[in-house]
């Protein structure tokens, strides 16, 4: 009698139709249910909510409707109850209602358009539980897990309807249903259909034929509990998440989330060969989704959220169209960071970015700019990168120590189900087209930094590991924080502060020295800016004029993706003629151009241009104008032009003058010429010999040094004298 009461198989029940335990019968609920989807309206408002969603979205091609538990509570409460004990027996019954009232709302259609499964998913606003309390009593009831995401399969085919053969009769048994979930299909052992003259069919006979079968799509996601709840000195856990239909591709990996699903179990896998099969009773526990809330708030978010409503585009066309939106931006970056304001207007300058360029020979040129701080402890250069973190639509934070070249780029690991190899991007690639934040950028090793080189301006990662050879993109800009090699800035070492090679100093587009300047007044009102803080922490103080983080998130998205500008004809007359004057350092053009030119590399007219149209993009204007430009020369100066004059950059590439480069190779000849090969003299009596010939003692410390590096020097009796060995 085994199997009598399949789908396949039909009897009669004479006394009711298929009753559930507690007497509703499941007509009953799914007329229900229809009645909820078809008549829900909110209070105060006429308008159909479920009937116009799902009308929508069937007519976008997207057959899914979301319902809230909190509307079906209070249109009917004992259904929503029954929703969350039972709901593997409910949804199915949900997604007919649903398909019934497809059928209705989208008359007339085409005949000869099948009707499509309507797939129901749920949300709901109560509060979660963490992984660490599923407990047996969840089993099969509704649950809502917050995370993070750690591992995504790619979408692999379910079928959910089979049909199969009988190889010796070739009796087909059509449509055989297939639970959700990881539950599988036992074929039958025998073939039932006897005819005479025939010899029975033997055992086990039957086939799938896989064109007569209907499939979905469903992913495998590994879900682990979110840092913040899990107890100290223990390790977060996992759970395996099922997902199908519309509920694919809505997370990736590094996604915070809060599922709702019901808490299946699925059969242990066989252990051992064959003889010690897994004990009966053992079941492994997985979540079969049915709702996803992506977070959209701090880290891991998603990217994906990007569709604006009218109002939200006409908002943000009026901000624009303000004339203060540049200073309202640059005050609402870091408000709780009191100065550096320069460094705020670059640093909007970054989230903005300029325009990515593609030639007609497929080259392109990058759009993003690259911003690098340098100065002493204590100036709130992680602060600023910490928000901009958050600010940013797609943004990845990393510490210099903590980053390998590997987990910066790009790596090739050995998948461990496939026991294939596949390249898992790293930081720079997952912030492609947002922002790369690295702290403490002087403690990274150097050939890791030399990693990031190609990345910073080919925006590419090329990789040629383990048989794979492949390109990845990371168009991102990168902010950088370091420190000087001394700890604090110092001034009369000048060019030894920097530890950097010149290489990857020329392709940052603006570079900040940022000091701790001892001034009283300055001391005063910072000192009352933090006490305010601590103060009012809790306080949400506005100032007038500011945006909120999240509005300027939003808007930030909007402009990258709405918005790229070009430089205007006269704009970039006037940037060339500046380029020049520079270049050629007219000593009555540019009062502050110093003694001489400072020669800028192309690199650094590129960046003036991409500075240009970022700031035009904030207006959301399709052309960088005269001012724009004068903007941009302003911040370019008072950032890299300023450092390399002050003789902070000097010694990095192409930005030390000319004529420095003469007094060094006039004192080093000088002093090769005193100092024979072989001989010891004290370092005392070298400086106070050039002091008396007039030379500026930075530049002979400087000479020193080079000579110390080259290994042609050497100090000897605890650096007091100096031997010359080559």
């Amino acid at each position: 009698m085994d199997g009598f009461d399949d789908a396949g198989v039909f009897f009669s029940d004479n006394l009711s139709e298929s009753q559930s335990a507690d007497g509703v019968t499941n007509l009953a609920i799914k007329k229900k249910l229809k009645e909820f989807l078809r008549d829900f309206t909110e209070e105060g408002n006429f308008a159909f909510k479920y009937r116009d969603q799902l009308k929508n979205n069937y007519r976008r091609g997207e057959y899914h409707v979301e319902v809230s538990l909190n509307d079906l509570s209070s249109f009917d409460a004992e259904l929503a109850d029954k929703i969350r004990r039972t709901p593997a027996e409910i949804l199915p019954l949900f997604e007919e209602s649903a398909k019934e009232l497809a059928d209705e709302v989208t008359k007339p259609r085409n005949n000869e358009d099948d009707l499509q499964n309507i797939h129901v998913t749920l949300k709901s606003d109560e509060t979660g539980i963490s992984v660490r309390e599923l407990m047996s009593t969840h089993v099969s009831k509704l649950v809502k897990i917050p995370g993070i995401v750690i591992s995504a399969s790619g979408i692999k085919a379910k079928a959910t309807t089979i049909t199969i053969q009988c190889r010796s009769c070739r009796t087909t048994i059509p449509n055989l249903g297939i639970k959700p979930g990881f539950d599988g299909y036992a074929l039958p052992r025998k073939c039932n259909s006897e005819q005479a003259g025939r010899p029975k069919c033997p055992l086990d006979p039957f086939f799938i034929l896989p064109d007569k079968c209907k499939c979905v799509d469903f992913q495998i996601l590994k879900l682990q509990e979110a840092p913040d709840s899990v107890p100290h000195g223990e390790m977060p856990r996992h759970v395996q998440l099922y997902l199908e239909r519309s509920l694919c591709d809505k997370a990736v990996p590094g996604n915070r989330l809060t599922v709702t699903g019901i808490y299946s179990i699925q059969k242990a896998a066989k252990q051992g060969r064959g003889k010690d099969k897994g004990a009966v009773g053992v079941r492994m526990p997985y979540i079969r989704v049915v709702g996803i809330q992506v977070e959209t708030e701090g880290p891991g978010r998603s990217s994906g959220n990007l569709a604006f409503s009218g109002e939200e585009e006409d908002r943000f066309r009026r901000m624009a169209s303000d004339a203060q939106i540049y200073e309202r931006i640059t005050k609402s970056i870091a408000p709780s960071i009191f100065g550096s304001e320069d460094i705020k207007r670059s640093i909007a300058c970054l989230l903005f970015g300029g325009s990515r360029k593609r030639l007609p020979d497929g080259l392109t040129r990058r759009g993003d700019v690259n911003v690098l701080l340098l100065g002493d402890p204590g100036t709130a250069k992680s602060q600023l990168l910490k928000f901009v973190e958050r600010v940013s639509p797609i943004a990845v934070y990393t510490s210099g120590k903590g980053s390998s070249a590997a987990g910066l780029t790009a790596s090739v690991m050995r998948d461990p189900s496939s026991r294939g190899f596949v390249v898992e991007g790293g930081a720079m690639v997952l912030a492609d087209g947002g922002v790369v934040c690295i702290d403490e950028f002087d403690k990274m090793r150097e050939d890791d930094r030399v990693a990031i080189h190609e990345a910073m301006e080919q925006q590419t990662i090329s990789i040629a590991k383990a048989g794979i050879t492949t390109t990845l993109n990371s168009r991102c800009s990168v902010l950088a924080a370091a420190n000087s090699v001394f700890g604090r800035w110092d001034d009369s070492k000048g060019e030894e502060n920097i530890d950097f090679m010149p290489t990857i100093l020329s392709r940052f587009d603006t570079i900040f020295i940022v000091k701790d300047e001892h001034n009283e007044q300055r001391d005063t009102t910072l000192a009352k800016h933090v006490m305010g803080i601590h103060i009012n922490a809790s306080a949400d103080t506005a100032v007038e004029g500011e945006l909120s983080l999240a509005e300027l998130k939003r808007y930030i998205a909007y402009c990258r993706s709405r918005c790229g500008p070009r430089l205007e004809e006269d704009a970039a007359e006037k940037l060339k003629d500046e380029y020049v004057m520079i270049r050629r350092g007219h000593r009555d053009a540019e009062e502050e151009g110093g003694r001489l030119s400072i020669p800028i590399t192309v690199r650094q007219l590129e960046a003036i241009v991409r500075i240009s149209e970022s700031l035009a993009k904030m207006e959301l204007k399709p052309f960088a104008t005269l001012t724009h430009v004068a903007e941009a020369i302003r911040l370019f100066k008072v950032s890299t032009l300023s450092s390399a004059q002050s003789g902070e950059l000097a010694g990095a590439e192409g930005f030390t003058t000319e004529e420095d480069q003469e007094t060094l190779q006039r004192v080093e000849k000088q002093l090769k010429k005193r100092f024979a090969i072989g001989s010891q003299v004290s370092e005392h009596t070298i400086l106070t010999d050039f002091d008396k010939q007039k030379y500026p003692d930075r530049v002979v410390r400087k000479v020193l040094q080079a000579m110390l590096r080259r290994g042609e020097l050497q100090y000897r009796m605890q650096r007091k004298m100096l031997f010359r060995l080559k």
